[in-house]
């Protein structure tokens, strides 16, 4: 089993989500994680919308990626540019990659309803988790044959 690490900076909703969205839709083929740079704890919002389309989160719970340093991953996605930055290596050589997504959180301060922001953000993870398990089955079909 391939594990993920996805990271954040308050590890609040985006990396929550991508979290819950990849168990769901790869089963058990990965191991799903989430921290943040900075974790805050998990906002309601991020467990109301994922429970919209099916995915129950409340088990999840705010860490630290310090908790996770020394471990192996074969993937660590960032998925907000502070987190980025501020990513520590893990060891084993695992691939990084980066996904930009807009953090719900900060949706009053662009006047947007948050709901909206937390709906929108869950959405674009969903696209972005399925097009990374899509390029998996091909890299992984190219490997064994």
């Amino acid at each position: 089993m391939k594990r993920v690490l996805f990271v954040c900076t308050g590890n609040r909703a985006r990396s929550q989500m991508a979290e819950g969205l990849l168990r769901h839709l790869a089963g058990d083929r990965f191991q799903a994680c989430s921290a943040g740079t900075e974790p805050k704890g998990v906002a309601h919002l991020t467990v109301e919308v994922m429970e919209e389309i099916g995915i129950d989160i409340r088990d999840q719970r705010s860490q630290s990626v310090e908790e996770f340093v020394g471990e192996r991953f074969d993937y660590v996605i960032t998925v907000c540019d502070s987190a980025r930055e501020r990513c520590p290596a893990f060891p084993g050589g695992g691939k990084r990659i980066h996904l930009s997504v807009e953090d719900p959180a900060e949706a009053e301060a662009r006047e947007e309803p948050s709901r909206q922001a937390f709906r929108a953000a869950r959405d674009d993870l969903r696209t972005r988790i399925e097009g990374f398990l899509q390029q998996e089955v091909v890299e992984d079909g190219a490997a064994r044959g």
